[in-house]
């Protein structure tokens, strides 16, 4: 889980000046649910691959964007 305060920095280098607790709580929140939703997907990847391990090339693999 990250800190409120990795989010909070986070937030002020891409040019928010002040966010309160709630909103840092409801973006980690929201970071969470996505980054289980990409491992798991990772997970599946891999183990149709035949592999034990999840590797980089699958995290990277489920991240792309495709159009």
């Amino acid at each position: 889980m990250m800190s409120l305060l990795s989010i909070e920095r986070i937030a002020k280098k891409n040019g928010i000046k002040r966010i309160s607790k709630e909103a840092l709580e409801e973006t980690r929140e929201v970071i969470e649910e996505i980054g289980f939703d990409i491992a798991e997907r990772a997970v599946k990847v891999s183990r149709f691959a035949g592999k034990k391990t999840v590797m980089e090339d699958d995290m990277k693999f489920v991240t792309q964007k495709r159009e």
